[in-house]
């Protein structure tokens, strides 16, 4: 157990000559956003974060965004190029990964597929000689943890992928690691072992007292397993923050497209300011801002203009209005309780998320591709951002 605290972290891969070695360069694709200098590419900028003792704390971020690099540092498999790492108050940039008393669990699971289960749970115990009677007990406790005991005399290929990563989480686990670090660790399983996973994760958190530093570019994990989460993009934090708090109140665009599902519908619109009082006007709909999100712009020095107006898929209603803005139902999804409605308005497309069925639980099934509708939405649904900047107006 442990507080782990990275004060103005920094990472640049220097150009190698010949052939690019792995961890050493970023591919174009992931790397095209980062900062190059004559130095090389900065995969990581001014990474800062206070991590408390056994707290769960993820990084999120769409690939390339600088999260795993961030992980592998903290592990001591990447040098930092600039700042401090402490792990439980001492400083440890310099100190060989072995010593800082971490434990990984990677995305392909690296296990040994000549060792059986029981053997790989225990080989980094036996490198430490503990006593044969102390890695029995700790490899049974973990096995017992995970619900692997009768697989602890096979070996990893006859183990199903979910089995496998219980493997590499309690091989993890038996050394008893001041903090945890998890690289994707989920990505490699279908989508119903990945929710049968994150029960899983979310139990073993409330059995072992560890901190815990997950990587995942999946947003669905980092809202249900963090207790806060990291979102970054292009080597750059762009919020910290709960789950809820990240989710409520985005800092900037990128994080209020990036958290939520379906992603937030975004609109280009002109706020007006009129005798004190902000409004928002699309497509000749008036909307007031509400009184709080007024004091606050009005504090940030927000002026007419041009802005980018959020609004998030099950905060837009269909009306019969013809004052509010125009709509053609293209595609329908039905997802169970919920319908998506994929609407086309001004060459966009922006999705609106509705109940399946209506207050006699009977199934609404009058939406019609290509047909024209409206929609609206309430003025505390409203997210307002920079053209330019991003930022959120109003925080």
């Amino acid at each position: 157990m442990a507080s782990v605290s990275l004060k103005n972290i920094k990472k640049i891969y220097p150009p190698v000559a010949g052939e690019r070695r792995k961890h050493q360069t970023l591919s174009d694709e992931h790397g095209a956003n980062l900062e190059k200098t004559e130095c090389g590419i900065i995969a990581v900028q001014d990474f800062s974060i206070e991590i408390h003792d056994r707290e769960f704390v993820v990084l999120v971020g769409p690939s390339g965004c600088g999260k795993s690099t961030t992980l592998r540092m903290i592990a001591g498999l990447e040098e930092i190029t600039e700042g401090e790492l402490y792990i439980d108050g001492k400083l440890v940039n310099e100190l060989d990964p072995k010593d800082r008393d971490i434990a990984m669990v990677f995305q392909n699971y690296a296990l040994y597929p000549h060792m059986t289960v029981y053997d790989n749970m225990a080989f980094a115990l036996k490198k430490r000689t503990s006593s044969k009677e102390e890695i029995d007990r700790k490899v049974k406790e973990a096995a017992a943890i995970l619900g692997i005991t009768e697989y602890l005399d096979r070996k990893p290929k006859s183990l199903s992928g979910g089995q496998r990563q219980r493997v590499a989480i309690g091989r993890a686990i038996v050394r008893n690691p001041k903090c945890m670090l998890m690289d994707e660790p989920l990505s490699n399983l279908d989508a119903k072992l990945r929710n049968q996973m994150r029960a899983e994760l979310i139990r073993l958190r409330k059995k072992i007292d560890t901190t815990f530093i997950y990587v995942t570019h999946d947003q669905t994990e980092a809202m249900t397993l963090g207790d806060r989460i990291v979102v970054m993009k292009d080597g750059f934090v762009q919020q910290i923050g709960t789950p809820q708090e990240v989710f409520d109140k985005p800092s900037n665009q990128f994080v209020a497209g990036f958290i939520g599902t379906p992603q937030m519908n975004f609109f280009q619109v002109v706020l007006k300011e009129e005798n004190g009082n902000f409004h928002v006007n699309l497509d000749g709909f008036r909307i007031p801002v509400v009184h709080e999100d007024n004091i606050r712009m009005k504090a940030n020095g927000v002026k007419s203009g041009n802005i980018i107006l959020g609004l998030r898929p099950d905060s837009l209603s269909l009306v019969d209005s013809k004052d509010c803005p125009e709509v053609h139902i293209g595609v329908v999804e039905m997802m169970g309780t919920n319908v998506h409605l994929h609407l086309e308005y001004k060459g966009k497309d922006i999705i609106l998320v509705t109940q399946a069925k209506d207050e006699n639980q009977h199934l609404k099934m009058d939406y019609i591709s290509d047909s024209v509708m409206h929609f609206s939405f309430l003025p505390q649904s409203m997210y307002l951002f920079d053209v330019e900047t991003g930022k959120n107006l109003a925080l």
